[in-house]
């Protein structure tokens, strides 16, 4: 197995790689029907195939994160962007209002167990986020139902799925 080594631990290697989608995609497959968004996906060929690439870097499109086609969606996807953003809690707000009553936010994100994705070891995230606070700020929202938090898994992320109940 490829390593990489950081303050004395070792890693998988697959973790500095990019495209997270991968390790998640069997789950976003159950769960995000319909029409959507893939929010920041970094790569054309890193996007959920039936969602509708948004990235800065794409050139596919001119939206961004925080600059969305007006219609509703059924799901927003993002992996491993919303620690990227400068205020993640605007971000979501955002997000949440571009989902239809009944769509999905489904969120894969960077665990904090995983050293090196720590915002003073890697300057390009903003934000340690976790479960248990994104789920609280959904819950806050009175927007979401069925909002289901993952553990940790061998990618060092989790992921969080919630269903919009209200508009």
């Amino acid at each position: 197995m490829d390593l990489i080594k950081f303050n004395g631990n070792s890693y998988p290697s697959y973790e500095t790689s990019g495209n997270m989608t991968q390790y998640v995609l069997p789950f976003v497959k159950h769960i995000c029907k319909g029409e959507g968004y893939d929010i920041g996906c970094n790569n054309l060929g890193w996007a959920v195939p039936w969602a509708t690439p948004v990235d800065i870097l794409i050139s596919a499109n001119e939206y961004e994160a925080l600059n969305l086609p007006d219609e509703k969606v059924d799901f927003i996807y993002s992996s491993h962007c919303l620690e990227h953003l400068p205020n993640w809690v605007d971000a979501l707000e955002y997000w949440i209002e571009r989902i239809k009553a009944g769509g999905i936010l489904f969120l894969y994100l960077p665990h904090y167990n995983q050293e090196y994705w720590r915002p003073w070891n890697c300057r390009r995230h903003m934000h340690c986020l976790n479960g248990e606070t994104i789920e609280e700020y959904l819950k806050s929202t009175k927007k979401f139902r069925n909002i289901f938090v993952g553990g940790m898994d061998l990618n060092h992320s989790f992921a969080i799925v919630a269903e919009k109940y209200w508009e």
